[in-house]
């Protein structure tokens, strides 16, 4: 994933690799050359800020300087072969990680995933095996914990060797290279049901809100004496629509009770 440290003191200078080291992302943020180009080199993979101190760093370009950066002599344990299935429940959470971690949707989105795809608060991994060499690079940068959301989520409760295989065999097959447009159009057609739905349950619950006049008995002048009712017994008084008179007639079957004949006030 990252690249060969072998011969790097004999390439870089010691100011340049402390400088480095130490803070990466200051570097790449003030354009420095060789920051820049190594960042285009590994498709826009940066590398994370470790917050080393000054002394750590130090020490690290020691044992650089020696010749610990050429790799280890013992042969390199092959690679797991992931599945590609369990790596998309792994995604989704329909099965859990080993070690309790939470499914990797609850951050990242990626394509395959149907309408919605997935959350928001990490990047789109839609094209990330790309990037990042294929889904044994995507493995180990799973591993390393590259970013401080993965670090405060994965540390104590790591994905094991086997799962990151899965996960990242499931990111690295060709249908998930892009988002398809049946799954834009998924959610396009989500939203429009969600709209009706809701305008069927406005219709319904203010079905009567315009079935009869409201303004009318409102204005009408208020009357004293005993009443029985605001519709039933003198809180109204003037000339009532039919519908008025149909909901709220009185006793006589034609007339609400009360003094319907009332002079208005002007």
């Amino acid at each position: 994933v990252g690249p060969d440290l072998k011969n790097v003191t004999k390439e870089r200078s010691s100011e340049w690799l402390h400088a480095w080291i130490s803070a990466p992302d200051a570097m790449i943020a003030k354009k420095d050359p060789i920051a820049v180009e190594l960042l285009a080199k590994f498709h826009g993979m940066e590398m994370p800020n470790l917050g080393l101190s000054s002394t750590e760093v130090d020490n690290i370009l020691a044992f650089l300087g020696s010749g610990g950066g050429g790799g280890s002599s013992a042969a390199a344990a092959p690679a797991l072969k992931g599945d590609a299935e369990k790596g998309k429940e792994y995604f989704t959470g329909n099965e859990r990680f080993a070690n309790g971690g939470p499914p990797c949707m609850a951050c990242h989105s990626t394509g395959g995933l149907g309408a919605f795809g997935g959350g928001h608060l990490g990047p789109d991994l839609t094209e990330v095996s790309k990037r990042l060499g294929g889904a044994n690079g995507l493995s180990s940068w799973i591993a390393g914990l590259p970013t401080p959301t993965m670090k405060a989520v994965w540390t104590k409760q790591p994905p094991t060797p086997q799962e990151r295989a899965d996960v990242a065999a499931f990111l690295a097959q060709e249908g998930l290279a892009t988002r398809t447009a049946s799954a834009i159009w998924q959610l396009a057609g989500l939203t429009g049901l969600g709209a009706v739905i809701l305008l069927l349950i406005a219709g319904f619950r203010w079905r009567n809100r315009l079935k009869f006049g409201v303004r009318r008995p409102m204005m009408a002048t208020p009357t004293t004496g005993r009443s029985t009712g605001p519709y039933n017994g003198g809180w109204f008084t003037g000339t009532y629509a039919d519908g008025w008179i149909g909901r709220f007639k009185g006793t006589d079957g034609n007339r609400p009770r009360g003094r319907t004949n009332a002079p208005r006030r002007h």
